[in-house]
C-alpha cells in the first residue's frame, strides 16, 4: 500500500515502536502529539482528539494520507470523537485504519469496542489490534517504580495467567496490516507466546536481576486506590482494577499465534524482555 501512514497516539509505547520500524522500512509517515517538540525526531503534527479543531492539521501537511494507526483517546466514551475524525480522514482520501484495541475488549463492547464496530461497519479497509497486557507495563509503567524501589508488583490478579506480549510485536502487527497490499478486514489477538502469573513474572525479574522481586496479592479496592495514586483517571481506575479480577477469573488465559503468522516471526518471551529491559530497574 503506498502513500503516508498517519500514527495517532503520539510518543505512546505502541506509536513509537510503529514509527521506529516504518522509518527503517522506508515507509513515510506523520506522527501526531498534542504539544509537538520543536525538533522532533521524525515528522510530527499537532492533533489532540480533544480538539476538533486540529483534526485537518494531518492533511495540510501531508496530502496523501493512506492509512491511520488509530490509538484512543484517555477517556471512556471514545466513539463521537474518533468516528468524527475518521469521517474526515475518509474525505480526504484514507482508506484503511488499523485500531490499537485491547483483549478484553471485543466488537461492539465498551469504549474501544464501538469503534472497532463502527469501523467494520462503514466500508473501509481495516483491522483492529487486540493486544493483552503489555510486558513494557513492567518497564515503562505503573510497575516499573515499586520494582526497583521495593522490589515488589502489586495487583489484583491472584493466580490468573496473562501472555504478556511485548510493544515491538504489536508493532509489527501494525505496520503489517497499515501496510500490506491486501487489506486484512479482521481482529488480531496480539499476544506472548507463554502464559504466566504474575507470581511466575516476578521470579523471572528476581532471576534477571539478582535481588528478589515478589508479587504482592491486593483487593481490587485497593489496587483501584493505586491506580488513582499513579495519576490514572478517577472514572477509569475501576476498570483497571476490575480487570484485575476479571484476569484472576481466566480472562486473559488464551493463547493465539497471530504475531507468528502475520510477521513471520515468534512473538518475544517475558524473559528476553527482562533482560532487554533490565536497565530500568537498576
Amino acid at each position: 500500500m503506498t502513500g503516508t501512514i498517519l500514527l495517532t497516539g503520539g510518543n505512546g509505547k505502541t506509536s513509537s515502536r510503529v514509527a521506529k520500524q516504518l522509518n527503517d522500512a522506508g515507509v513515510p509517515f506523520l506522527m501526531t502529539s498534542r504539544n509537538p517538540p520543536a525538533s522532533p525526531k521524525f515528522p510530527t503534527v499537532r492533533f489532540d482528539w480533544l480538539d476538533e479543531s486540529t483534526y485537518e492539521n494531518p492533511f495540510k501537511q501531508a496530502s496523501d494520507i493512506s492509512a491511520v494507526y488509530l490509538v484512543s483517546p484517555p477517556i471512556t466514551d471514545v466513539l463521537p470523537p474518533m468516528s468524527r475524525f475518521i469521517e474526515l480522514a475518509r474525505k480526504h482520501g484514507v482508506k484503511r485504519f488499523v485500531l490499537l484495541g485491547a483483549s478484553p475488549i471485543p466488537r461492539g463492547g465498551p469504549g474501544m469496542g464501538k469503534v472497532h464496530d463502527y469501523l467494520a461497519s462503514v466500508g473501509v479497509e481495516w483491522a483492529v489490534l487486540r493486544p493483552t497486557w503489555f510486558q513494557e507495563n513492567f518497564s515503562e509503567q505503573q510497575h516499573r517504580g515499586t520494582i526497583r524501589d521495593e522490589g515488589k508488583i502489586y495487583s489484583a490478579t491472584q493466580d490468573g495467567k496473562i501472555p504478556f506480549v511485548s510493544c515491538e510485536d504489536i508493532a509489527a502487527m501494525a505496520v503489517r496490516t497499515l501496510t500490506d497490499e491486501k487489506s486484512h478486514d479482521t481482529e488480531y489477538f496480539v499476544l506472548g507466546p507463554e502464559l504466566l502469573t504474575y507470581d511466575e513474572v516476578a521470579q523471572i525479574l528476581t532471576d534477571t536481576l539478582g535481588k528478589p522481586i515478589t508479587h504482592v496479592k491486593v483487593s481490587k479496592d485497593e489496587m483501584q486506590a493505586k491506580f488513582i495514586a499513579l495519576g490514572v483517571p478517577a472514572d477509569y481506575a475501576p476498570i483497571l482494577a476490575g480487570m484485575d479480577v476479571a484476569i484472576s477469573k481466566g480472562s486473559e488465559a488464551r493463547l493465539d499465534d497471530a504475531v507468528e503468522r502475520v510477521t513471520g516471526r515468534k512473538p518475544k518471551s517475558f524473559k528476553t524482555f527482562a533482560e532487554e529491559a533490565k536497565q530500568a530497574w537498576l
